[in-house]
């Protein structure tokens, strides 16, 4: 526990993850209700607790690039040398690291859909069915916390991976927009592939039994889990990964 406050402390340290929260925040949330306000009476009564959501990505996006800043800003000015000094261990302190990231991510994931859902009901009043009728109205709203918490140890193990700000951030934001959706021009095995990537597994576990929340990639019903199976593949992608970027911390020189 004493790793897990110190990793906070040095989090809220600095004013980038303040930034990042907030900007997430503002973007994801502003859309929706922007979304909200300008929809016509009749769109109003197809706008379901679902398409509230649609904007998430902004926010698991910036969260991302926080993660990513908390570790390579450390390598930059070799503050991480002092905390390997303190604590020997290196998997214990970048798994306290990761840990505080993800929770802070999940926090701010869990937030801004339960926000972003319940501004357009405020907005919108009775005009559209934004109560929750089913199960998966209830999954795509409080499930975003879950998305932005995988999304956040992903990035943290490519930022012990790569080291680097800008190498790091680059290709956090150009995998899951550009790379995984890319992978479809790929002739005859493009869609096999793509269904098996992280982020599109991931993104599934929000979009599954939906139109209104994913990508430009396969429907729901392409995909080889269902929501819940496709959350676990990704964390177990993640999973996989973080413990290479411990393995690789431990060989390497800080």
């Amino acid at each position: 526990m004493t790793l897990v406050k110190v990793e906070r402390i040095k989090l809220f340290s600095t004013r980038s993850p303040w930034w990042c929260i907030a900007a997430a925040m503002v973007l994801t949330v502003g859309f929706v209700a922007l979304a909200a306000g300008l929809i016509t009476d009749t769109d109003a009564q197809e706008f379901t607790a679902p398409q509230t959501q649609g904007p998430y990505r902004f926010g698991f996006m910036i969260m991302m690039i926080m993660a990513v800043l908390a570790v390579t800003t450390e390598y930059r000015f070799g503050t991480i040398r002092a905390t390997f000094l303190a604590v020997p261990n290196r998997t214990s302190a970048l798994l306290a690291k990761a840990a505080v990231i993800a929770l802070v991510a999940a926090a701010v994931g869990e937030v801004a859909g339960v926000a972003s859902w319940g501004l357009a009901k405020a907005i919108r009043g009775s005009e559209a069915p934004l109560d929750f009728y089913t199960a998966r109205d209830y999954r795509v709203v409080f499930g975003v916390g879950l998305y932005y918490l995988v999304a956040a140890v992903f990035a943290v193990a490519i930022g012990v991976l790569i080291r680097q700000s800008a190498g790091a951030i680059a290709l956090v934001l150009l995998w899951p927009l550009l790379v995984e959706n890319l992978i479809l021009i790929i002739p005859r095995v493009g869609d096999d592939i793509q269904k098996w990537l992280p982020f599109t597994a991931g993104n599934n576990f929000l979009a599954a039994g939906t139109d209104h929340v994913g990508n430009a990639g396969d429907g729901p019903g392409d995909m080889p889990f269902g929501p819940w199976g496709s959350l676990v593949y990704f964390a177990v992608i993640t999973a996989a990964l973080l413990a290479l970027a411990l393995v690789t911390a431990k060989r390497r020189d800080a």
